[in-house]
């Protein structure tokens, strides 16, 4: 492939469609695969969904995951906070009798004091106060988080600025935020993994994706640097982008007075 023709077909990869939180584009064919975590999230989830009556889950994405936890408590509520996933969201869990409602995890959400006795969260943001607010005495809080060292890989080989904004995000600070909030923690796991892309084109198509990561990428504007990332790639045929995570399974306490609604922001 000369370069034109890549450059081409990468412009191709930036501009093709991308909604809910769904990456099979690139998973179905082979382009990119992640290593697995020493733990599974959804199984995590459906556990702790036993014997549940109400649930919310926290930044739904596009509701895919959602969909297929199955069987949903009585009340199942979901919110989104990205607009151009809310209508996905909706069209995913309506059908379903799963309520969206379009809010970021930082905002106070509209609900009335200990509504769920379950949270669950996904890669979205949360304040540990609103969490308390919500849940019901005993109630559970269970999150998968992206750590502040995740894909900067990609920065460092694309020559993009490193974003500073949550390099301070990882296990020890989110346990501490949710002890100072009145949660005790029944599980903490952390771990650095990794994402196999096999061409730049998979790895174009990802960071408009996941648009914060370099926030203002496009083809043209990283021409030069994603034509040495390809050199870089040929002998081996793929490259390997670290990936920060972390779970937390954490319990409100048993009783617990009104709380007042609060911004993290």
């Amino acid at each position: 492939m000369n370069q034109k023709t890549g450059i081409e077909a990468w412009k191709r990869e930036a501009e093709a469609p991308f909604a809910g939180w769904d990456f099979k584009r690139l998973t179905e064919t082979g382009r990119m695969q992640e290593a697995p975590l020493s733990w599974n999230y959804p199984s995590m989830v459906q556990r702790h969904m036993n014997g549940v009556s109400s649930m919310l889950d926290m930044g739904t994405g596009g509701g895919e995951l959602l969909a297929a936890l199955k069987p949903h408590p009585a009340r199942t509520v979901a919110t989104e906070g990205y607009p151009p996933n809310v209508g996905v969201a909706r069209a995913n869990l309506e059908p379903l009798s799963i309520q969206v409602i379009e809010a970021d995890g930082e905002d106070v959400l509209p609900f009335e004091d200990h509504s769920f006795e379950l949270i669950i969260n996904r890669h979205e943001s949360y304040c540990p106060e609103e969490l308390l607010r919500l849940l019901a005495p005993g109630g559970t809080f269970v999150t998968q988080q992206v750590g502040g060292q995740d894909n900067l890989e990609l920065n460092r080989l694309l020559g993009a600025p490193i974003p500073p904004d949550y390099l301070h995000w990882k296990l020890s600070f989110a346990t501490e935020q949710l002890r100072k909030a009145g949660f005790s923690i029944l599980l903490e796991k952390e771990e650095m993994t990794f994402t196999r892309f096999y061409d730049v084109g998979a790895i174009v198509y990802y960071l408009k994706a996941i648009e914060w990561q370099i926030r203002d990428f496009s083809v043209e504007r990283y021409a030069d640097a994603l034509l040495e990332l390809q050199k870089r790639m040929e002998p081996l045929g793929y490259v390997d982008i670290p990936n920060h995570r972390f779970v937390i399974v954490a319990k409100s306490p048993a009783n617990t007075r009104n709380q007042q609604a609060a911004f993290c922001r």
